[in-house]
């Protein structure tokens, strides 16, 4: 199937907070690589969840080449980002990056934390076409991905071939349910989580130590 030009001619980084072996990385490459062939996949060497925005000022960031276009970091999302755009892609750089597909939901204050909020936010700042992706799932059970990829293609396609203002964040959210239970595509804005949702739980370690 023939795409838009304006879409083959993407060059597209891939970026994550779960982790450069997480399936939903692979479900993303290959929805992509339906329209692109340039797609370069720069993640975390392990998971980063709740990482949001940081970056590594006093640690170095280890980077080790898993095949081609492909790399694992030792560092933050954000630091994927830049370890991309400045060495890995610095000759010919992204025209678009996504981030995602996160293992959860990234509602409301959930972008606060969301490391892979983080990449995209760091992807905007540097002046890309910034995307998020986001699967929600029931906490401790596997993420049911049959609506991302039910969707998720023409979902990319939709908001790579529109137009685009700079310094915007794209963030979708994948629902936890059959592909035929889903009533389309809405566009929102962000809202609130009630106060305490994460709070510190209290426990012992091995030792007894609280």
């Amino acid at each position: 199937m023939l795409q838009p030009a304006e879409l083959c001619n993407h060059r597209v980084l891939l970026v994550n907070d779960d982790g450069i072996h997480a399936e939903v990385l692979t479900l993303l490459e290959t929805m992509m690589r339906e329209f692109v062939d340039d797609v370069w996949i720069v993640a975390p060497d392990e998971e980063k969840s709740g990482a949001s925005h940081s970056i590594s000022l006093s640690t170095p960031l280890r980077c080790r080449q898993l095949r081609d276009r492909k790399f694992a970091i030792k560092g933050t999302p954000a630091d994927c980002v830049m370890m991309a755009v400045w060495q890995l892609m610095a000759e010919n750089p992204p025209t678009v990056i996504i981030s995602g597909i996160n293992h959860g939901a990234n509602l409301g204050d959930d972008n606060i934390y969301s490391g892979t909020t983080g990449a995209a936010m760091e992807s905007a700042v540097l002046g890309f076409r910034s995307i998020a992706l986001s699967q929600a799932r029931t906490l401790g059970k596997v993420p049911r991905l049959d609506a991302a990829r039910a969707f998720g293609p023409g979902i990319l396609e939709t908001v790579l071939t529109c137009p685009w203002d700079r310094g915007t964040i794209v963030n979708v959210n994948f629902p936890d349910v059959e592909v035929q239970n889903v009533r389309g595509v809405e566009v929102t804005g962000l809202g609130n989580r009630r106060p305490g949702t994460f709070r510190p739980v209290p426990g012992a370690d091995g030792r007894n130590v609280p």
